[in-house]
């Protein structure tokens, strides 16, 4: 399973260090162990051949419902959102991820590695996302992260779904004020929490607000879906107000605000570009909000949302970026090494370097070409797929 591979004379986009033309990457117990234009490939290595092909990173969509909203299957009832209460901080994601979902395999079939798989957003707090690869049989085969940070939700999905059913929030106000509470809440269980440990008293504890402690301790963030520019400044208040780490999803306006985001160092996971603008938050939605984010210094990353935009479709978000201004190199690096920072999880992921994971895609040319395929795909040192 994990016999040591050499792969050879490859065009290596490393997203790190550049291109190695004809480079050699040895892969050994699903690590990437030497990577260079000058490897030693050891005897007994099993050896691939990839001349004129160009070897990138695994893709990474940071923001998806892949595995819970399966392909194939209705969404009635709502498989994302568990629309009983706006705020559901003790669901989490890995609980409902089939990983017999045709997603994961169209995932693979085009360069998708690895996704973030989230709650959905009718709750202002919906649960924890998890970081999972796209290949493996069982939740224990493609677990990356358990706990990828606690979504959240602004703007009109909340409002929409609770204002319905005549309880907060049912405007903009409740949204800020559910969001504010959560946190307040959390913040006074940890306090009562630490009491109880100090005086050896017995406390109850509650999975909601369990589950929400690394994100006040700063461990993981609060992923915020938000679309509007007042949305997305609401975002950056509410979490300065409790200095917890956070990252924006969506970020549609972002264009119209982006000297705040440039200035607070946010990550924001942009997309789907390519959808069409199904309501009134979406009505500034174009490519013009990546090349701005480009210029002024914002981190970014492209995502699919899976399945608002098919997970085999990332690769043509990157080409659309391409068409509409985007560097190419800004683009491919938005969708690995961007998207694994946006994760945390650079350190295994993201570039072909030397100790991290050995997920890798041999494309027939440059994969910023929509019409070019993958030839193989390797998750942590396995080929998984191969046209």
């Amino acid at each position: 399973m994990f016999a040591l591979k050499a792969i050879v004379n490859g065009r290596i986009w490393t997203m790190s260090a550049g291109e190695i033309p004809g480079g050699t990457i040895l892969l050994d117990r699903g690590r990437i162990v030497a990577v260079g234009s000058s490897v030693e490939v050891p005897p007994g290595a099993e050896v691939i051949d990839v001349s004129g092909a160009v070897v990138t990173p695994g893709f990474i969509d940071a923001h998806t419902h892949a595995g819970i909203c399966e392909e194939g299957v209705p969404e009635d009832p709502d498989p994302v959102n568990d629309a009983t209460d706006p705020i559901t901080m003790g669901l989490r994601a890995l609980d409902a991820i089939n990983p017999s979902d045709e997603a994961f395999r169209n995932a693979l079939s085009s360069g998708v590695t690895c996704v973030n798989v989230v709650p959905g957003s009718a709750n202002v707090v919906g649960g924890t996302g998890a970081v999972v690869k796209t290949w493996g049989s069982t939740m224990e085969d493609m677990l990356v992260l358990s706990h990828s940070g606690m979504k959240a939700a602004l703007g009109e999905n909340p409002m929409r779904v609770h204002g319905r059913k005549d309880r907060l929030p049912s405007t903009r106000m409740g949204n800020a004020y559910c969001l504010r509470k959560a946190l307040q809440d959390a913040v006074d269980y940890r306090e009562r929490k630490r009491s109880a440990a100090e005086k050896g008293e017995h406390f109850s504890l509650d999975l909601g607000f369990e589950n929400m402690l690394p994100v006040l301790e700063g461990r993981v963030p609060l992923r915020v879906h938000c679309h509007r520019a007042d949305d997305i400044c609401t975002a950056v208040r509410v979490c300065e107000e409790f200095k917890v780490p956070f990252t924006l999803e969506h970020g549609t306006e972002g264009h119209l605000v982006v000297e705040l985001l440039a200035s607070k160092g946010v990550s924001v996971a942009v997309g789907p570009t390519q959808s069409s603008k199904s309501k009134i938050e979406l009505r500034n939605k174009g490519w013009e909000t990546l090349v701005a984010f480009s210029r002024a210094g914002v981190r970014f990353c492209m995502i699919t949302d899976h399945p608002v935009i098919p997970i085999e479709t990332l690769q043509v978000a990157v080409s659309l970026a391409v068409r509409h201004g985007l560097e190419p190199l800004e683009a491919l690096r938005a969708v690995t090494i961007r998207a694994a920072e946006h994760l945390g999880l650079a350190h295994r992921m993201g570039s072909i370097q030397e100790g991290k994971d050995g997920d890798l895609v041999v494309w027939d040319g440059d994969p910023t070409d929509v019409r070019v395929a993958p030839r193989m795909v390797f998750v942590e040192g396995r080929l998984v797929y191969e046209a």
